[in-house]
């Protein structure tokens, strides 16, 4: 995504519907807190970190 990132992009879903489930996927590290900081109206809930398997995917 060349102009926006990921969290972008979930804040304007969730400006368009609040009820949008969303999960972020990603081979970083990730400080939540920071991340709620940055981005305070977006709730992570769910957030995969790579490389995954789909065993887990599946669960």
């Amino acid at each position: 995504m060349p102009h926006m990132n990921g969290f972008e992009s979930c804040q304007k879903m969730l400006a368009i519907d609040i009820d949008v489930k969303v999960c972020f996927m990603s081979s970083g590290k990730i400080n939540r807190e920071a991340l709620r900081n940055i981005y305070p109206a977006i709730s992570v809930g769910c957030f995969i970190s790579k490389p995954v398997t789909i065993d887990y995917l599946v669960k």
